[in-house]
Protein backbone atom coordinates (compact mmCIF):
# COMPACT_ATOMS: atom_id res chain seq x y z
CA UNK A 1 0.00 0.00 0.00
CA UNK A 2 1.08 3.68 -1.04
CA UNK A 3 2.74 5.14 2.23
CA UNK A 4 1.82 8.49 1.26
CA UNK A 5 0.54 11.45 3.84
CA UNK A 6 1.27 11.61 7.71
CA UNK A 7 0.55 12.61 10.80
CA UNK A 8 2.51 15.82 11.94
CA UNK A 9 2.46 17.35 15.24
CA UNK A 10 1.95 21.19 15.39
CA UNK A 11 2.53 22.24 18.30
CA UNK A 12 -0.40 24.32 18.74
CA UNK A 13 -2.67 22.92 22.09
CA UNK A 14 -6.08 23.64 19.80
CA UNK A 15 -4.80 21.89 17.11
CA UNK A 16 -2.12 19.36 18.61
CA UNK A 17 -1.69 16.79 15.54
CA UNK A 18 -2.64 17.27 11.77
CA UNK A 19 -3.61 14.54 8.87
CA UNK A 20 -1.77 15.71 5.63
CA UNK A 21 -1.53 14.14 2.79
CA UNK A 22 0.77 13.33 -0.17
CA UNK A 23 1.33 17.24 -1.41
CA UNK A 24 1.68 18.25 3.01
CA UNK A 25 -1.78 19.83 2.51
CA UNK A 26 -4.22 19.08 6.10
CA UNK A 27 -7.09 17.20 5.13
CA UNK A 28 -10.12 19.21 6.00
CA UNK A 29 -12.18 16.40 6.92
CA UNK A 30 -9.85 14.86 9.29
CA UNK A 31 -9.15 18.01 10.50
CA UNK A 32 -12.76 18.34 11.45
CA UNK A 33 -13.33 15.34 13.04
CA UNK A 34 -9.84 15.56 15.27
CA UNK A 35 -11.51 19.39 16.25
CA UNK A 36 -15.02 17.35 17.27
CA UNK A 37 -12.86 14.72 19.44
CA UNK A 38 -11.02 17.49 21.62
CA UNK A 39 -14.13 19.33 22.16
CA UNK A 40 -15.56 16.43 23.69
CA UNK A 41 -12.75 16.46 25.83
CA UNK A 42 -10.04 13.60 24.21
CA UNK A 43 -6.58 14.39 24.93
CA UNK A 44 -3.69 14.77 22.44
CA UNK A 45 -3.10 11.59 22.57
CA UNK A 46 -6.39 9.91 21.46
CA UNK A 47 -6.17 12.58 18.69
CA UNK A 48 -3.02 11.15 17.78
CA UNK A 49 -4.28 7.57 17.84
CA UNK A 50 -7.70 8.24 15.81
CA UNK A 51 -5.39 10.49 13.18
CA UNK A 52 -3.24 7.59 12.98
CA UNK A 53 -6.43 5.22 12.29
CA UNK A 54 -7.42 7.95 9.93
CA UNK A 55 -3.64 7.81 8.22
CA UNK A 56 -4.02 4.49 7.40
CA UNK A 57 -7.81 4.53 5.81
CA UNK A 58 -7.17 7.52 3.63
CA UNK A 59 -3.97 5.78 2.32
CA UNK A 60 -6.04 2.48 1.72
CA UNK A 61 -8.24 4.56 -0.26
CA UNK A 62 -5.27 6.40 -2.61
CA UNK A 63 -3.79 2.95 -3.02
CA UNK A 64 -7.56 2.12 -4.72
CA UNK A 65 -8.17 5.46 -6.07
CA UNK A 66 -11.33 6.35 -4.54
CA UNK A 67 -12.13 9.43 -2.22
CA UNK A 68 -13.12 9.41 1.08
CA UNK A 69 -16.44 10.63 0.37
CA UNK A 70 -17.19 8.01 -2.45
CA UNK A 71 -16.30 5.12 0.04
CA UNK A 72 -18.82 2.35 -0.09
CA UNK A 73 -19.34 -0.62 2.22
CA UNK A 74 -17.01 -2.96 -0.42
CA UNK A 75 -14.16 -0.63 0.28
CA UNK A 76 -14.72 -0.34 3.82
CA UNK A 77 -15.13 -4.66 3.70
CA UNK A 78 -11.45 -4.89 1.85
CA UNK A 79 -10.37 -2.15 4.43
CA UNK A 80 -10.69 -4.58 7.38
CA UNK A 81 -9.77 -7.50 5.55
CA UNK A 82 -6.64 -5.90 4.44
CA UNK A 83 -5.65 -5.06 8.35
CA UNK A 84 -6.40 -8.26 9.61
CA UNK A 85 -4.23 -10.05 6.68
CA UNK A 86 -1.28 -7.92 5.71
CA UNK A 87 1.89 -6.86 7.23
CA UNK A 88 2.63 -4.24 9.27
CA UNK A 89 4.51 -2.05 6.88
CA UNK A 90 8.09 -0.52 8.19
CA UNK A 91 8.16 -2.78 11.38
CA UNK A 92 10.88 -3.75 12.78
CA UNK A 93 10.66 -7.24 12.09
CA UNK A 94 9.10 -8.09 8.71
CA UNK A 95 5.72 -10.12 8.34
CA UNK A 96 4.20 -8.63 11.44
CA UNK A 97 0.73 -8.36 11.43
CA UNK A 98 -1.12 -5.70 12.75
CA UNK A 99 -3.05 -6.92 15.94
CA UNK A 100 -6.55 -7.60 16.40
CA UNK A 101 -6.98 -5.00 18.99
CA UNK A 102 -5.54 -2.43 16.34
CA UNK A 103 -7.86 -3.72 13.53
CA UNK A 104 -10.63 -3.82 15.76
CA UNK A 105 -9.91 0.18 17.07
CA UNK A 106 -9.28 1.21 13.42
CA UNK A 107 -12.98 0.51 12.49
CA UNK A 108 -14.28 2.10 15.48
CA UNK A 109 -12.71 5.09 15.17
CA UNK A 110 -14.01 4.69 11.10
CA UNK A 111 -16.91 4.26 11.58
CA UNK A 112 -17.52 7.11 13.99
CA UNK A 113 -15.79 9.55 11.40
CA UNK A 114 -18.17 8.88 8.87
CA UNK A 115 -21.21 9.24 11.60
CA UNK A 116 -19.85 12.45 12.39
CA UNK A 117 -19.61 13.34 8.40
CA UNK A 118 -23.06 12.05 8.52
CA UNK A 119 -24.50 14.22 10.99
CA UNK A 120 -22.53 17.51 9.55
CA UNK A 121 -24.02 16.49 6.01
CA UNK A 122 -20.56 16.67 4.61
CA UNK A 123 -19.61 12.66 3.90
CA UNK A 124 -21.48 9.91 2.05
CA UNK A 125 -25.30 9.39 2.60
CA UNK A 126 -24.81 6.10 3.98
CA UNK A 127 -21.57 5.18 6.59
CA UNK A 128 -19.27 2.39 4.30
CA UNK A 129 -18.62 1.02 8.54
CA UNK A 130 -22.18 -0.64 9.14
CA UNK A 131 -23.31 -1.71 12.25
CA UNK A 132 -23.34 -5.94 12.85
CA UNK A 133 -26.66 -7.09 11.76
CA UNK A 134 -29.16 -7.05 14.22
CA UNK A 135 -27.46 -4.41 16.04
CA UNK A 136 -29.34 -1.11 16.12
CA UNK A 137 -28.58 2.03 18.22
CA UNK A 138 -26.28 2.54 20.73
CA UNK A 139 -24.95 -1.05 22.92
CA UNK A 140 -25.95 -1.21 26.06
CA UNK A 141 -28.74 1.43 25.73
CA UNK A 142 -31.38 -0.50 27.78
CA UNK A 143 -29.17 -2.36 30.05
CA UNK A 144 -29.75 -3.01 33.36
CA UNK A 145 -28.09 -0.83 35.84
CA UNK A 146 -28.00 -3.94 38.22
CA UNK A 147 -26.87 -6.33 35.59
CA UNK A 148 -23.03 -6.25 34.41
CA UNK A 149 -21.69 -4.69 31.25
CA UNK A 150 -21.43 -6.27 28.11
CA UNK A 151 -19.21 -5.65 25.41
CA UNK A 152 -20.78 -5.92 21.80
CA UNK A 153 -19.59 -6.25 18.26
CA UNK A 154 -20.83 -3.32 17.38
CA UNK A 155 -19.46 -2.83 14.03
CA UNK A 156 -20.16 -5.63 11.21
CA UNK A 157 -16.65 -5.57 10.32
CA UNK A 158 -15.14 -5.13 13.76
CA UNK A 159 -13.39 -8.00 14.29
CA UNK A 160 -13.02 -10.08 17.94
CA UNK A 161 -9.88 -9.16 20.15
CA UNK A 162 -9.17 -12.44 22.21
CA UNK A 163 -9.25 -11.53 25.95
CA UNK A 164 -5.68 -10.87 26.98
CA UNK A 165 -3.77 -11.37 30.41
CA UNK A 166 -1.67 -8.09 31.45
CA UNK A 167 1.80 -9.15 31.27
CA UNK A 168 3.70 -8.46 33.76
CA UNK A 169 7.84 -7.84 35.06
CA UNK A 170 8.77 -11.33 36.96
CA UNK A 171 10.78 -9.43 39.75
CA UNK A 172 14.04 -11.30 39.01
CA UNK A 173 13.72 -9.55 35.37
CA UNK A 174 13.35 -6.47 37.11
CA UNK A 175 16.15 -6.15 39.19
CA UNK A 176 17.79 -6.94 36.33
CA UNK A 177 16.58 -4.18 34.32
CA UNK A 178 16.34 -1.42 36.80
CA UNK A 179 20.19 -2.13 37.16
CA UNK A 180 20.77 -1.55 33.88
CA UNK A 181 19.36 1.46 34.36
CA UNK A 182 21.97 4.92 33.46
CA UNK A 183 20.62 7.63 35.34
CA UNK A 184 19.36 8.42 38.19
CA UNK A 185 16.08 9.80 36.49
CA UNK A 186 15.50 6.93 34.53
CA UNK A 187 15.60 5.14 38.04
CA UNK A 188 13.24 7.25 39.70
CA UNK A 189 10.83 7.24 36.96
CA UNK A 190 10.68 3.57 37.01
CA UNK A 191 10.37 3.36 40.62
CA UNK A 192 7.11 5.90 40.61
CA UNK A 193 6.02 3.95 37.79
CA UNK A 194 6.67 0.61 39.12
CA UNK A 195 4.73 1.32 42.85
CA UNK A 196 2.03 3.92 41.79
CA UNK A 197 0.81 2.04 38.92
CA UNK A 198 0.38 5.43 36.47
CA UNK A 199 0.07 5.59 33.07
CA UNK A 200 3.30 6.07 31.29
CA UNK A 201 1.99 9.68 30.10
CA UNK A 202 0.01 10.63 33.46
CA UNK A 203 3.94 10.65 35.31
CA UNK A 204 5.60 12.48 32.49
CA UNK A 205 2.61 15.57 32.65
CA UNK A 206 3.75 15.91 36.88
CA UNK A 207 5.29 18.77 37.68
CA UNK A 208 7.82 20.17 40.39
CA UNK A 209 4.84 21.01 42.50
CA UNK A 210 3.14 17.63 42.34
CA UNK A 211 5.75 15.52 43.88
CA UNK A 212 5.34 15.37 47.79
CA UNK A 213 8.23 13.31 49.47
CA UNK A 214 6.53 14.62 53.04
CA UNK A 215 3.29 12.41 51.95
CA UNK A 216 4.89 10.70 50.11
CA UNK A 217 2.49 11.11 47.41
CA UNK A 218 3.38 12.51 43.82
CA UNK A 219 -0.11 13.92 41.61
CA UNK A 220 -1.03 13.14 38.14
CA UNK A 221 -3.77 14.44 35.89
CA UNK A 222 -5.42 10.75 34.77
CA UNK A 223 -6.25 10.24 30.91
CA UNK A 224 -9.79 9.34 30.80
CA UNK A 225 -11.62 12.20 33.71
CA UNK A 226 -8.43 14.67 33.70
CA UNK A 227 -8.42 14.49 37.13
CA UNK A 228 -5.74 15.08 39.90
CA UNK A 229 -4.91 12.35 41.84
CA UNK A 230 -2.32 11.77 44.54
CA UNK A 231 -0.77 8.34 44.52
CA UNK A 232 1.42 7.08 47.26
CA UNK A 233 4.77 5.85 45.48
CA UNK A 234 7.70 4.35 47.52
CA UNK A 235 10.05 5.51 49.38
CA UNK A 236 13.14 4.51 47.16
CA UNK A 237 11.12 6.42 44.45
CA UNK A 238 11.45 9.71 46.03
CA UNK A 239 15.35 9.03 46.82
CA UNK A 240 16.10 8.66 43.80
CA UNK A 241 14.15 11.50 42.64
CA UNK A 242 15.74 13.98 45.06
CA UNK A 243 19.22 12.78 43.32
CA UNK A 244 18.03 13.45 40.31
CA UNK A 245 16.77 16.82 40.63
CA UNK A 246 20.49 17.53 42.90
CA UNK A 247 21.86 16.73 39.70
CA UNK A 248 19.90 18.88 37.52
CA UNK A 249 20.43 21.73 39.46
CA UNK A 250 20.95 25.46 38.34
CA UNK A 251 20.34 23.68 34.71
CA UNK A 252 16.68 23.39 34.49
CA UNK A 253 14.11 25.39 35.55
CA UNK A 254 12.78 24.37 39.34
CA UNK A 255 9.71 26.92 39.56
CA UNK A 256 6.50 24.78 41.07
CA UNK A 257 4.59 24.93 37.40
CA UNK A 258 7.69 23.83 36.00
CA UNK A 259 8.00 20.54 34.50
CA UNK A 260 9.16 17.20 36.60
CA UNK A 261 11.60 15.42 33.72
CA UNK A 262 13.76 17.07 31.67
CA UNK A 263 16.32 15.12 29.05
CA UNK A 264 20.02 15.31 30.32
CA UNK A 265 21.60 16.33 27.21
CA UNK A 266 21.86 20.32 26.15
CA UNK A 267 19.75 21.96 25.09
CA UNK A 268 17.24 20.62 28.44
CA UNK A 269 13.90 19.89 27.08
CA UNK A 270 11.18 18.75 28.84
CA UNK A 271 11.25 14.53 28.43
CA UNK A 272 8.06 13.34 25.89
CA UNK A 273 6.57 9.86 26.34
CA UNK A 274 8.65 8.65 23.25
CA UNK A 275 12.27 9.64 24.32
CA UNK A 276 11.02 7.41 27.27
CA UNK A 277 9.79 4.77 25.82
CA UNK A 278 13.10 4.24 23.75
CA UNK A 279 15.05 4.56 27.23
CA UNK A 280 13.52 1.87 28.63
CA UNK A 281 13.08 -0.70 25.38
CA UNK A 282 17.02 0.09 25.09
CA UNK A 283 17.09 -1.04 28.84
CA UNK A 284 14.69 -4.03 28.07
CA UNK A 285 16.92 -5.43 25.31
CA UNK A 286 19.75 -5.27 27.11
CA UNK A 287 18.44 -8.24 28.98
CA UNK A 288 16.87 -10.15 25.85
CA UNK A 289 13.35 -8.97 26.55
CA UNK A 290 11.03 -7.23 24.64
CA UNK A 291 9.16 -4.83 27.86
CA UNK A 292 6.73 -2.04 27.10
CA UNK A 293 6.30 1.05 29.33
CA UNK A 294 2.82 -0.08 30.56
CA UNK A 295 4.06 -3.55 31.68
CA UNK A 296 5.48 -1.51 34.47
CA UNK A 297 1.59 -0.38 35.25
CA UNK A 298 0.73 -3.86 34.98
CA UNK A 299 3.50 -4.92 37.38
CA UNK A 300 2.40 -2.47 39.88
CA UNK A 301 -1.29 -3.34 39.33
CA UNK A 302 -0.07 -7.35 39.82
CA UNK A 303 1.57 -6.62 43.04
CA UNK A 304 -0.95 -4.57 44.90
CA UNK A 305 -3.48 -7.12 43.65
CA UNK A 306 -1.81 -9.91 44.97
CA UNK A 307 -1.28 -8.53 48.24
CA UNK A 308 -3.66 -9.91 50.68
CA UNK A 309 -3.99 -7.26 53.27
CA UNK A 310 -4.88 -4.72 50.40
CA UNK A 311 -8.21 -5.12 49.13
CA UNK A 312 -9.10 -5.05 45.55
CA UNK A 313 -11.65 -1.64 45.69
CA UNK A 314 -8.21 0.47 46.73
CA UNK A 315 -6.09 -1.17 43.61
CA UNK A 316 -8.69 0.17 42.27
CA UNK A 317 -8.91 3.58 42.44
CA UNK A 318 -4.84 3.76 42.51
CA UNK A 319 -5.33 2.04 39.31
CA UNK A 320 -8.12 4.72 37.89
CA UNK A 321 -10.60 1.78 36.78
CA UNK A 322 -13.72 3.24 36.44
CA UNK A 323 -15.50 -0.81 36.45
CA UNK A 324 -14.34 -3.36 39.32
CA UNK A 325 -13.99 -6.17 36.82
CA UNK A 326 -11.00 -4.33 35.38
CA UNK A 327 -9.30 -4.65 38.22
CA UNK A 328 -10.38 -7.90 38.91
CA UNK A 329 -8.12 -9.16 35.74
CA UNK A 330 -5.02 -8.49 37.94
CA UNK A 331 -5.92 -11.34 40.05
CA UNK A 332 -5.43 -13.63 37.78
CA UNK A 333 -1.87 -15.75 38.14
CA UNK A 334 0.10 -14.84 34.90
CA UNK A 335 0.97 -17.77 32.47
CA UNK A 336 4.00 -18.10 34.07
CA UNK A 337 3.14 -19.00 37.19
CA UNK A 338 0.63 -20.87 36.03
CA UNK A 339 3.15 -23.09 34.03
CA UNK A 340 5.56 -23.64 37.01
CA UNK A 341 2.73 -24.67 39.22
CA UNK A 342 1.32 -27.35 36.58
CA UNK A 343 4.83 -28.87 35.77
CA UNK A 344 5.64 -28.81 39.53
CA UNK A 345 2.04 -30.73 40.14
CA UNK A 346 3.18 -33.25 37.45
CA UNK A 347 6.70 -33.55 39.43
CA UNK A 348 4.71 -34.51 42.60
CA UNK A 349 2.62 -37.52 40.52
CA UNK A 350 6.08 -39.18 39.58
CA UNK A 351 7.18 -39.52 43.24
CA UNK A 352 5.88 -43.12 44.13
CA UNK A 353 3.99 -42.66 47.82
CA UNK A 354 5.35 -43.17 51.10
CA UNK A 355 3.70 -45.29 53.46
CA UNK A 356 4.41 -45.03 57.20
CA UNK A 357 8.43 -46.66 57.11
CA UNK A 358 9.33 -44.69 54.38
CA UNK A 359 8.28 -46.99 51.42
CA UNK A 360 5.54 -49.52 49.76
CA UNK A 361 2.43 -48.40 51.64
CA UNK A 362 0.05 -46.20 50.65
CA UNK A 363 -0.15 -43.03 52.76
CA UNK A 364 -2.50 -42.22 55.62
CA UNK A 365 -3.16 -45.17 56.63
CA UNK A 366 -2.39 -47.02 60.60
CA UNK A 367 0.58 -49.67 60.63
CA UNK A 368 -1.93 -51.33 62.66
CA UNK A 369 -4.87 -51.74 60.13
CA UNK A 370 -2.46 -52.95 57.76
CA UNK A 371 -1.17 -55.67 60.48
CA UNK A 372 -5.14 -57.11 60.43
CA UNK A 373 -5.53 -56.91 56.60
CA UNK A 374 -2.00 -58.35 55.68
CA UNK A 375 -0.57 -59.93 58.73
CA UNK A 376 2.60 -58.40 61.06
CA UNK A 377 6.10 -58.58 59.18
CA UNK A 378 7.54 -56.62 56.32
CA UNK A 379 5.34 -55.21 53.69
Amino acid sequence: MLRCGAVEATGDPFEPYQLVDVDGVVVASAAAYLKDLQACGRPAATQRSYAMDLLRWFRFLRAVGVGWDQATRAEARDFCRWIQLAAKPGGPVPEVRYAPATAAHCETVLRCFYDFHLEAGTGPMVNPFPLARGSRGRPNAHRSPMEPFRGERTGRYRPKVPRRIPRQIPDEKFDGLFAGLGSNRDRALVAFWVSTGARAAELLGARRADADPGQQLITVVRKGTRALQPLPASPDAFVWLRLYQQQMRDLVPAGPDDPLWWTLRRPFRPLTYHAARAMFTRAGAALGGRWRLHDLRHTAAYRMARDPAMPLTDVQWVLGHAHLSTTQLYTTAPDEDVIAAVVAHHARRQKPPAGPDGAGAAAGYRPESLDVLFGPGPR
